[in-house]
């Protein structure tokens, strides 16, 4: 076992990272022996991830920080930092390490205040590792402001600091911080190679493991969800019949209404689950009498929190929606791949039927208007539409009566 495992379709990532975990080891060596490190190396301070969801940026950037962090002996005989079982590779990547910081964020955007209180952990010199790694999961929820903060450490980095960004694109980023970043691109892995890793990491049935592969079109996660949750598997059933239920303007805005009601369910769920905890600790925290009575001065924390929740609560919905349609998206590209006779491999097979009713009863223009309706859908969501509002025109625009 090595930090690598988990990486799934990447060998071409995988290779340089590892070269550059090589070089960095080195690099640190002579350093501390009082040498100089040579002029070329395939080490960087800053690398930017990017690639499509599911792909594993978050995974190959931990998987980096764990290697830049290993202290097997084998690495000091020429091998490959990443070992996987030293104390080094081991708390960074179940996130204990005192030199790695991985950020991600439940909330819509990451703020300055957020950024400012990273860039001053980069400043810092390693406490016990060999680097400072800053892991940034979410580069793409920074702020203008943010992002004009992060620049500066990105610009002016401390000796031994690393940072490592993860984002969908490279427009995701600001043209200022993606310029100075190392560029690695992911790839979406195959089917097979996430139905592997669910069966050999997960220990998930083949047969189940590939029809969660399949139908997630190679999206690690969700894929490991779906095979491994119930709720997950009746949340995307009732997706994919929404296109069943759209005969006429009255069965649209009922569908609609579900779909959103569904999301509100998931907030609320989330909520349940982690924003009662989060207040009592925090009552705790700043001295809560026995009655429940909160000292005074301490009425904007309990506010700040509220409005934390609040933030987190409408990042759920949306990321809830968002599941929701890119399911339906893949069920009418499926459609699509059916009205022209492709070859490709159908990703909802287990909803056959419904989708040779939908290509038999339309045509591949309009398929690929309610793929765009979708699209739009997202686009929509993402200007802060209301979510009702934007997913009832989408329905309407599904409409097959």
């Amino acid at each position: 076992m090595t930090v690598w495992d988990d990486l799934v379709g990447q060998a071409r990532v995988q290779e340089q990272l590892a070269g550059a975990a090589k070089d960095a080891d080195a690099q640190v060596t002579l350093q501390t022996s009082g040498g100089t490190a040579p002029d070329a190396s395939k080490m960087t301070h800053a690398w930017l991830f990017t690639g499509p969801p599911g792909s594993g940026r978050s995974t190959a950037a931990r998987a980096f920080a764990a290697a830049l962090q290993c202290v097997s002996p084998d690495r000091a005989l020429g091998g490959i930092p990443g070992c996987g079982f030293c104390d080094g590779c081991h708390t960074t990547l179940i996130g204990t390490h005192a030199d790695v910081e991985i950020v991600r964020t439940d909330m819509l955007s990451i703020g300055v205040k957020e950024t400012r209180d990273l860039v001053r952990r980069a400043q810092l010199s390693p406490a016990v590792g060999r680097w400072q790694v800053i892991v940034l999961e979410d580069a793409d929820r920074l702020t203008e402001g943010a992002g004009n903060v992060l620049l500066k450490a990105v610009e002016e980095p401390a000796p031994r600091t690393v940072w490592l960004l993860c984002a969908p694109s490279l427009e995701d980023v600001l043209p200022t911080i993606r310029s100075r970043c190392r560029h690695l691109t992911l790839n979406t892995p195959s089917v097979a190679a996430v139905a592997d890793v669910l069966v050999r990491r997960d220990g998930i049935d083949p047969e189940a493991a590939m029809t969660a592969a399949r139908a997630t079109q190679g999206h690690i996660g969700r894929a490991r969800r779906l095979a491994t949750d119930e709720r997950a598997r009746k949340r995307r059933a009732a997706v994919l019949r929404l296109p069943l239920r759209t005969d006429d303007i009255g069965a649209c805005l009922k569908a609609a209404q579900e779909l959103v009601d569904a999301a509100a369910e998931d907030a609320k769920q989330v909520a349940e689950d982690v924003d009662g905890k989060e207040t009592e600790d925090l009552k705790a925290a700043l001295g809560a009498s026995t009655g429940g009575r909160m000292p005074r001065g301490t009425a904007g924390a309990m506010k700040e929190l509220a409005d934390r929740q609040k933030r987190r609560s409408t990042r759920t919905q949306r990321d809830s929606l968002d599941l929701a349609l890119t399911d339906l998206t893949g069920f009418y590209r499926d459609v699509l791949a059916l009205q022209l006779g492709s070859s490709v491999a159908l990703a909802n097979e287990d909803v056959r039927d419904s989708l040779d009713r939908i290509a038999r009863d339309s045509t591949p223009e309009r398929t690929l208007r309610r793929i765009e309706s979708i699209i739009a859908c997202r686009e929509a969501l993402d200007r802060n539409v209301a979510p009702l509002l934007a997913v009832e025109a989408m329905a309407v625009s599904l409409r097959t009566g």
